[in-house]
């Protein structure tokens, strides 16, 4: 299947959830908070588990972040065909609940070997959670409007990294690390109870699609031969890269480079703040402006201002107030970017919702991991390494959109 029929490759869609449109956004946001929690919690147990499982380079602590998002990467490509044929409910309930189980094995690990395949395994679980929310939410909405519902999970979502550390930090001051990856489970068990409570199923039987070799290969020939979905999905890769090099090193640098370690979760917390506060503000406008001309503008922003912050650590004045001021501006840049990145990389695939979705959500994730783990693994005591990947990640995501958009940026342009 080379190409799709000119009437599939835009799904009509009432723009209205099967519930309530707080509830729907909520338990959006929830699971795919699932994630947030499942990387962000044990930033500040780092430490103490690399000592507890004998880990002797503390670069190689990143490794609990980077395997994680290694198996998140590419069990996407299995959730998203599974959903289309099986439907959302089943394949979201199961990765769930196997998202609890892994990380009670994680919990209970004796090596670090051990820990980084129970690591693995629940990011493989949690993927469902990211591949299928997204497919669920595009068989609702679509356009702008999709793109203004993904926002408005996204500032639910957002509260996930901000207090996830603090989260962290709690359990470490009554309990050892292991109950980090214990409360990850609870909170998993009640989100999959939410869902399979209050969701209907939103693929009718009629709108699924055969699990085959042949229509899998349709599927991503049919993604790969649109230009937009292509380019966004290169796009949000790279500036994801540069988010998980950010999250993998920013232990070491508020301990090390700026010698505060017990101001973790605050510096944090207010950078991924600013995400939330871009993705909100992403909302209220995008419906007028539209996704191309916000998030054109917000990339630049994200270049621009990383390459200030990459001359002031290269000239060896890096501080707190310019580390944190600078850093939470490129990350609401960030979230206006990615978000509307997203919904544009699904614009025309409303009926392979699924397939292109983990298509694109392994493309994104495993490009993603690989930038970052490569950004992280050249930390040097200074955050020089960190922003020069911001700016490379930056200006060739820019050089990608100006090839998708044919040269013509900013375009207040449907969609």
């Amino acid at each position: 299947m080379a190409s799709l029929p000119m009437e599939h490759r835009t799904q009509a869609s009432a723009d209205a959830p099967p519930i309530a449109l707080p509830e729907f956004v909520a338990l959006i946001a929830a699971m795919m908070a699932l994630t947030a929690l499942g990387i962000d919690s044990m930033l500040p147990a780092l430490p103490a588990i690399g000592a507890t499982l004998g880990v002797a380079e503390a670069n190689d602590r990143q490794f609990v972040i980077t395997s994680f998002l290694l198996g998140f990467a590419i069990a996407q490509l299995a959730h998203g065909p599974l959903s289309d044929r099986f439907g959302r409910r089943p394949i979201l309930g199961f990765g769930l609940l196997a998202y609890a189980v892994t990380n009670v094995i994680v919990a209970l690990s004796g090596s670090f070997t051990l820990l980084l395949i129970g690591r693995f395994a629940a990011g493989m679980a949690v993927a469902s959670a990211r591949v299928v929310t997204i497919a669920l939410v595009r068989d609702c909405f679509a356009g702008r409007a999709m793109a203004r519902v993904m926002s408005l999970a996204f500032i639910v979502f957002m509260a996930a990294p901000v207090l996830a550390p603090s989260f962290g930090e709690l359990v470490l001051i009554f309990a050892n690390w292991r109950f980090i990856f214990g409360g990850v489970a609870l909170v998993s068990l009640i989100v999959a109870i939410w869902f399979l409570v209050r969701m209907p199923e939103t693929l009718p039987p009629e709108r699924r699609q055969p699990l085959s070799v042949g229509r899998l290969i349709g599927g991503y020939r049919f993604m790969l031969a649109d230009r937009y979905a292509v380019g966004y999905t290169l796009a949000a890769s790279l500036l994801t890269g540069a988010l998980f090099g950010f999250i993998g090193s920013v232990q070491q640098i508020v301990s090390e480079v700026l010698g505060l370690p017990h101001l973790l979760v605050v510096i944090f917390a207010c950078i991924a703040g600013t995400m939330a506060v871009g993705n909100y503000f992403n909302s209220r406008i995008v419906m007028h402006f539209g996704t191309r001309l916000i998030s054109h503008s917000a990339l630049c922003g994200f270049i621009g201002i990383s390459a200030i912050h990459l001359a002031i650590a290269w000239a060896g004045y890096e501080n707190i107030w310019t580390f944190a001021g600078l850093q939470a501006l490129a990350m609401a840049c960030f979230g206006l970017a990615n978000s509307n990145f997203s919904s544009m990389a699904m614009e025309h695939m409303g009926e392979i919702a699924g397939t292109a979705s983990s298509l694109q959500g392994f493309v994104a994730t495993m490009g993603g991991a690989l930038i970052g783990a490569w950004i992280g693994q050249q930390y040097d005591g200074t955050t020089v390494p960190l922003y020069a990947g911001f700016v490379i990640s930056g200006l060739v995501a820019l050089g990608i959109v100006l090839i998708a958009e044919r040269g013509r940026l900013f375009r207040p342009a449907a969609g």
